[in-house]
C-alpha cells in the first residue's frame, strides 16, 4: 500500500513538473533544407537545457501554411514565438497577431518587415554576400562573367544577400554580371534555372547562389555542361562542405544555424524568466567565416 502511494505521490509530482514547464512555438520555413533541420535541433538542445518544451512546425515554403502554423501557437499560448519567415512581409499579419495576443517574437535568420519583434537572430547576411563576391573577385583576378542565383523575392536573406554580394561586384568593375534569377533556395530549382543560364550565355566565369542548396544544384547543372564554372554558397551545410572538400564548390560561406537557433531559445528563456521584453527590436549577430578547400 505504502510502495503504491508513493508511485501516485511520483506521478502527479511528474505530471506537475510537465505543466511547469514553459513551452516555446518555433516555427520554420521549410525543414527540407538541411540549414533549418539543424537550426532547429540547436533550439531543441537549448529548449531541454533550459527546462522548456519546444513545438516545431514546418511551413514548408508556404506562407499561407505558416500564417495557420503561427495560428495554432497563439491557441496552444505558448509563452514565445520563434519565427524564420517565409516571407518577410507576409509574416507581418501573424506577427501582430501574435503581439495582440501578448505572446513575445522572435525572429530568426530571416527579419519580418513589420511587428513588433523583440530580437532577431541572424548572420550579417550583407557581409556574408560581400565575403562572397570578393573571394570570387579574388579567384577570377578581377574580371570575368558572374551569374548569381537569387533566394525566394521578398525574404530578407535574399536582399541582404544580394545586396552585399552587389556591393562587392560595383567595386570591381571589370566583374560583369550577366544573370541574376531567382531560384527560391532550392536545389531542384537551382539545377534548372542554371541549366537554362548556361544555354543562353556562353562565357560564365564564376556563379554565387544566396545559398547551399541551389549551389550545389547549379554545380550539378555546370558538371553535366563539362565547363568549368567557379561556384560560391551559402550556408556551410554538411553537403555544401562536402562538396568544397571534393572541389566541386569553390567555397561556402558558413553561418552557424545551431547557434541561431541556440541563441533564439535562449532569448526567449530570457523574456520568460524575467518578463521583459525589449520595446525594440534587438539584433544578435551569429559570426560568419568562409569555408575554402
Amino acid at each position: 500500500m505504502k510502495k503504491h502511494l508513493s508511485l501516485i505521490l511520483l506521478a502527479l509530482a511528474s505530471t506537475a513538473a510537465a505543466q511547469s514547464r514553459p513551452v516555446i512555438g518555433l516555427s520554420l520555413s521549410t525543414l527540407n533544407n538541411p540549414f533549418f533541420v539543424e537550426l532547429r535541433d540547436g533550439a531543441k538542445k537549448a529548449a531541454t537545457a533550459g527546462g522548456a518544451d519546444l513545438v516545431v512546425l514546418d511551413a514548408q515554403d508556404r506562407a499561407d501554411k505558416q500564417a495557420s502554423d503561427i495560428e495554432d501557437l497563439i491557441t496552444r499560448k505558448v509563452k514565445v514565438i520563434i519565427v524564420n519567415a517565409t516571407d518577410s512581409d507576409a509574416i507581418i499579419p501573424s506577427i501582430m497577431a501574435a503581439n495582440a495576443a501578448k505572446i513575445p517574437v522572435i525572429t530568426v535568420d530571416r527579419s519580418a518587415n513589420g511587428g513588433q519583434v523583440a530580437y532577431h537572430v541572424a548572420s550579417d547576411n550583407v557581409a556574408g554576400g560581400k565575403m562572397a563576391g570578393e573571394y570570387i573577385k579574388k579567384l577570377l583576378g578581377g574580371k570575368g562573367n558572374v551569374v548569381e542565383l537569387q533566394g525566394i523575392p521578398g525574404s530578407s536573406a535574399a536582399r541582404d544577400r544580394g545586396a552585399g554580394f552587389n556591393a562587392a561586384l560595383k567595386a570591381a568593375p571589370a566583374l560583369k554580371r550577366v544573370a541574376s534569377q531567382p531560384a527560391d533556395f532550392n536545389r531542384a530549382k537551382g539545377l534548372s534555372v542554371m541549366e537554362n543560364i548556361l544555354q543562353s550565355q556562353p562565357t560564365i566565369a564564376a556563379v554565387f547562389a544566396h545559398n547551399d542548396e541551389m549551389a550545389l544544384g547549379a554545380a550539378q547543372a555546370i558538371a553535366s555542361s563539362k565547363r568549368k564554372i567557379v561556384v560560391v554558397g551559402f550556408d556551410a551545410t554538411p553537403d555544401a562542405v562536402a562538396a568544397v572538400r571534393a572541389g566541386k564548390l569553390a567555397a561556402t560561406v558558413a553561418q552557424r544555424p545551431a547557434d541561431i537557433g541556440k541563441l533564439g531559445v535562449q532569448r526567449a528563456l530570457t523574456i520568460i524568466k524575467t518578463g521583459k521584453v525589449p520595446a525594440k527590436t534587438v539584433n544578435v549577430p551569429v559570426p560568419l567565416t568562409l569555408i575554402t578547400k
